[in-house]
């Protein structure tokens, strides 16, 4: 509970970034879309470019405090302001000036999130090494996660609302109470978690040969790249449904209500994922998981405005029941692929690097995604207030069709991942005789 409390705080900013960071932008900043995109893809480029170093850092940290606890504390104090400043609109008038001064503060706020996020990603395959076990403490922490999406995506609204007519103030203190909440979070987790002692020095390489290796490692890509293409589409859909209800069904309301519900189903359903993966393997449940959720998402976006705004909701409902094996079932195989990495390289614990690596590819797929979303309104003529046929166009190709794309290049990749309950067992089986 202590470990997957942590992943609230970290899944709330992912979902407040994706769900209204490109919407406060356009339509609260008046930065144009085109500008809003690059901002967001900057950042993210920024982000994921310091993961590794922090990876490969923590890795190498001795300390009475252990590994990972010390940079999650700087990196939580630095959330909690960071993340206020971010949603409070700046007295600019001038693009360029905004642009750049938004630019900075993004890139700040995700180097504070890569302090909490990388270290509190490599604790996981420390502290245990049974394969189901993985899976049950990933639902746990995935669990937490799904509450954090609610809280994010579910709350920023309300609040907001409790400030009108002053609409920049309510952004503002939204910001301010969602980073509380992620300091919180992840305070509990360094409090309640203990990690185990590495005072024992370990072989050590440099940086880029450190990377090279893992990059090298044929296992590890046929999870890293199914994992990316399947944050870029689902960021997709995430920044894109917020502008999908507002223009398309001109119901903005109505949005939370579809969230409410996605987010549900996705949460009820992780202890069935659990179960139905101890038959059929972490593999095939992500891959069946991710199709559903992109079945669900070209019948909303195509088929939305035919079927009307209670049968798209409920449709919205329906992906959940794939999108659940998102938050579960890739944070229950990257620990598999650490412990084959250590177990084909004398048992040298790189669960850091891994994580990085893991982390670094989501942000570049969420920093192309949200992007893109930027170029493709901005290419559809969108305009805040008065779109037009034009970007309602523009709209429903973000919420749809282009991440149906991604969803299947990622099950066409992750079909050729080899790690299932016999191999790992065999591996460890290995180990223990390589180590006898």
């Amino acid at each position: 509970m202590g470990f997957g409390i942590g992943d609230l705080g970290g899944n709330l900013f992912f979902t407040v970034i994706g769900f209204y960071l490109l919407f406060f932008l356009t339509d609260i900043v008046h930065l144009s879309a085109a500008l809003a995109g690059t901002v967001l893809m900057i950042g993210k480029i920024w982000d994921a470019v310091t993961d590794p170093i922090t990876g490969y850092v923590s890795d190498r940290t001795r300390s009475r405090w252990g590994r990972r606890r010390p940079y999650m504390f700087v990196g939580a104090i630095v959330s909690f302001f960071t993340m206020g400043m971010m949603f409070t609109r700046p007295e600019i008038e001038s693009q360029t000036t905004l642009f750049v001064y938004l630019t900075f503060l993004y890139c700040l706020l995700n180097t504070a999130y890569t302090l909490v996020n990388i270290p509190y990603a490599a604790l996981l395959p420390e502290l245990t090494d049974d394969y189901n076990e993985r899976t049950l403490l990933t639902a746990y922490r995935m669990s937490f996660a799904v509450l954090g999406t609610f809280v994010g995506a579910g709350a920023v609204m309300p609040i907001i609302g409790l400030f009108a007519p002053s609409v920049d103030i309510g952004w503002s203190v939204m910001g301010y109470i969602m980073g509380a909440v992620m300091l919180l979070t992840t305070l509990i987790t360094i409090w309640a978690v203990r990690e185990p002692q590495h005072l024992e020095s370990q072989p050590e390489k440099g940086f880029f040969t450190t990377y090279t290796e893992a990059l090298q490692n044929k296992v590890f890509l046929t999870a890293l790249f199914p994992w990316a293409f399947f944050i870029a589409g689902t960021s997709m859909v995430q920044g894109a449904l917020v502008y999908y209800f507002t223009y398309i069904f001109g119901n903005g309301g109505l949005f939370q209500m579809a969230l409410v519900l996605l987010l549900a189903t996705s949460l009820l359903c992780i202890p069935i994922w659990v179960k139905i993966s101890e038959r059929i393997g972490k593999k095939s449940c992500y891959m069946i998981g991710m199709g559903i959720m992109g079945v669900g998402v070209m019948v909303f976006s195509l088929l939305g405005e035919i079927i009307g705004p209670t049968a798209a909701v409920v449709v919205m409902g329906l992906a959940g029941v794939g999108l659940s094996t998102h938050y579960v079932m890739p944070h229950a195989i990257l620990p598999d692929v650490v412990e084959h990495d250590a177990v084909n390289h004398g048992n040298v614990r790189r669960e850091g690097v891994f994580s990085s690596l893991w982390t670094f590819s989501s942000k570049i797929g969420q920093a192309f995604a949200l992007a893109l979303n930027g170029w493709i309104l901005a290419l559809f003529a969108y305009t805040p207030d008065e779109p037009s046929a034009l970007a309602a166009i523009g709209i429903k190709l973000i919420c749809g069709p282009i991440p149906f794309v991604w969803y299947l290049v990622g099950i066409w990749i992750l079909r050729r991942y080899p790690i299932d309950k016999e191999y790992y067992a065999a591996m460890l089986q290995r180990r223990e005789t390589s180590n006898g």
